[in-house]
């Protein structure tokens, strides 16, 4: 079709134009009905950044005089908006990784909170680092370009028929961030609130700190027979048997014994988790009968092995959703995969004036390889803030956005807080800017259904131990043009096709990434700890889990001086906290003796915990064989602190 302009010179059509985060957000809702008129607020407002890797053409700049009328100093009629934020510091990095905004030092307290209002538009075509003033640069708004345009919104639905890239993202990113409302029409700024409703487990909204439901019987039921969730993760179908947990407790021979002569109550399930009898059983009998080396020998072992070994990267596949098992990499864990993913994959895509995005509750695994990384190619590191439920503040993460990103990794569950970060939101949006996204997903595996290809995430890793499996194995799923197009991180053998002294060919994916012997028996207990979590079914443990959070949370506001760290609206089992007048490592020593295990320490997660102004808490996260009993007993314990 024939690409109309307006009046100004604004071509209207081409891909550059619908790459503009705020005009797809009206075309989102004149094609998706949304409810809103043309004029209505979008939000949370994206900033559009320089053009776009793989594809996207920039703006030309309106004419002075374009804005578009009402606005304010550095606000769009479409709200606070930033397309050049300044990188947000992290403590500890020098060089271009500790960038400072635009010359000016951050105020004290500052340095991973931006102000949107306070940064006017700079428009796509210009350095992202450089502000420019609103009049300049202004882009006309959709009714300013429509006046001069036949068609109306059939134009606009044609537009997105010619450009399915665009079209997909409004689809994928702007009605899910825009709740529909008619009564919204010119109306107030839509809050930033990205949707999660059908990608996690938490089923309706929870009381505010502080506040209370109605008291229920703190007794230990062997069964969870509450309504199944009416929307899990990523489309799963709900449990159709009630949860058993005292079935599911008979399976962990662990969890029975004794502890300081007490029952042991096992709540440090975010640090490692116990295993099932048939994880144990599946590791000792590959030891016990078909030890042998993989993939070199001819011999009946060797094939048995090589088949078990294999077996269990079948069964990462299923369990991940993943398109092939040729997408599964096998390294020793959560931590080893993300620095693999940076020192291939980075060093291969990320150079100087580069950017790398993660956000302020990453477990250190996933700050300090990309910390490295900076340092190593004279990239920068910035950080998404949150707020003080612990939730990231996705507008701020929007306005980080450009076309200096080149990658954005984040947690799927923060380890320190629990918080459930939106992350199909957050995927949805980094694609559109043609950025990958790697998710740490260690420790929302053992407690959420995952599917990498409805996420379309990039890259995700989990850890063994974390969903009941042995220690020293996990899992890296990347897709597989990423995979292809990665060199080799490390060298040794099975990763090769050919070796002389002038050059090696290596094999493909996942070969080329698993040189020397692997953990041949960690990989066959993973498979058959996948197997366990897919036979109880993971939508049934994550509602009972829920409500086992739930209950102990309420329990934990009954404890006198006790503050919560981390109240996101949602939040997996971890509650972190500390108790006024009491060390840490106190509290920790004490449950012990009544034998409770929970976590004390930084979690590796200090920027997370540095928030909130502690450098230090008391961890306690649960598991789906834990109990009401469990809680119990740990909420008793606290009662009984000792005096000061």
């Amino acid at each position: 079709m024939t690409t109309p302009e307006a009046p100004s010179g604004f071509p209207l059509g081409t891909p550059a134009e619908l790459a503009h985060a705020d005009l797809v957000g009206r075309l989102a809702r004149e094609i998706y009905g949304q409810g809103q008129a043309a004029s209505a607020p979008f939000a949370p407002t994206l900033p559009a950044g320089p053009p776009v890797p793989q594809a996207l053409d920039a703006l030309p700049p309106a004419p002075a005089g374009a804005t578009p009328s009402g606005a304010e100093p550095g606000l769009s009629a479409l709200g606070a908006r930033s397309f050049g934020a300044p990188p947000v510091g992290l403590p500890g990095v020098s060089g271009p990784a500790a960038a400072k905004p635009h010359g000016a030092d951050p105020a004290p307290g500052s340095a991973n909170v931006l102000d949107l209002g306070a940064i006017a538009p700079v428009h796509p075509l210009s350095d992202p680092l450089r502000p420019k003033s609103l009049p300049e640069y202004a882009v006309p708004s959709l009714e300013e370009v429509a006046a001069g345009l036949p068609g109306g919104a059939g134009l606009y639905r044609q537009i997105a028929a010619d450009h399915p890239r665009a079209h997909a993202f409004a689809q994928a990113v702007a009605p899910g961030l825009v709740p529909a409302d008619p009564a919204r029409a010119g109306g107030d700024v839509v809050p930033p609130v990205p949707s999660a409703e059908a990608d996690y487990y938490f089923l309706a909204p929870k009381p505010a700190p502080g506040g209370r439901q109605a008291a229920r019987p703190r007794v230990a039921p062997a069964r969870h027979d509450g309504p199944a969730p009416r929307a899990l993760a990523l489309g799963s179908n709900p449990a159709a048997a009630p949860f058993d947990v005292e079935r599911v407790r008979r399976d962990f021979p662990a969890l029975h014994q004794s502890v300081n002569g007490h029952r042991l109550v096992w709540l440090d399930n975010a640090a490692t988790t116990h295993k099932p009898q048939s994880v144990i059983d599946a590791t000792a009998e590959f030891y016990g009968r078909h030890n042998s080396n993989i993939h070199r020998a001819a011999h009946t072992l060797a094939a048995r092995a090589t088949d078990l070994f294999e077996g269990g990267r079948e069964k990462t596949r299923r369990f991940l959703n993943a398109p092939s098992k040729d997408d599964i990499v096998f390294l020793r864990g959560t931590t080893e995969g993300i620095n693999l993913v940076a020192n291939s994959y980075g060093r291969a895509n990320i150079g100087p004036g580069d950017e790398i995005v993660v956000s302020t509750i990453e477990h250190h695994a996933n700050i300090v390889p990309w910390q490295l990384l900076a340092q190593a190619t004279g990239a920068t590191l910035r950080v998404i803030p949150v707020n003080d439920r612990g939730e990231i503040i996705f507008e701020q993460y929007a306005a980080l956005l450009s076309g200096r990103t080149k990658i954005v990794s984040v947690t799927h569950v923060a380890n320190a807080l629990g918080t459930v970060n939106p992350i199909r939101e957050i995927i949805a949006l980094a694609h559109a800017y043609g950025v990958p996204v790697l998710v740490d997903a260690a420790q929302s595996t053992p407690h959420i259904p995952i599917d990498v290809q409805a996420l379309d995430a990039d890259f995700l890793v989990f850890s063994g131990h974390k969903v009941f499996g042995p220690t020293g194995i996990g899992a890296l799923y990347g897709k597989s043009h990423l995979l292809d197009a990665m060199p080799p991180w490390q060298g040794g053998g099975h990763m090769i096709e050919d070796v002389t002294f002038t050059r090696t060919v290596y094999k493909g994916a996942p070969e080329k990434f698993e040189a020397g012997t692997p953990d041949i028996a960690g990989a066959v207990g993973l498979g058959a700890a996948l197997d366990y979590l897919e036979g109880v079914g993971l939508p049934g443990i994550a509602a009972y889990e829920h409500d086992l959070l739930d209950y102990a949370q309420e329990g934990l506001a009954e404890v006198k001086g006790l503050r919560l760290i981390g109240t996101a609206r949602e939040k997996a089992s971890v509650m972190s906290f500390v108790i006024d007048g009491y060390e840490n490592e106190t509290v920790a020593h004490h449950l012990d003796r009544h034998g409770i295990a929970v976590r004390s320490g930084h979690h590796c997660a200090l920027p997370a915990l540095r928030r909130f102004g502690i450098d230090q808490s008391i961890r306690a996260s649960l598991a789906f064989y834990n109990t009401r009993e469990d809680v119990d007993v740990f909420l008793k314990a606290l009662h009984t602190l000792p005096r000061r």
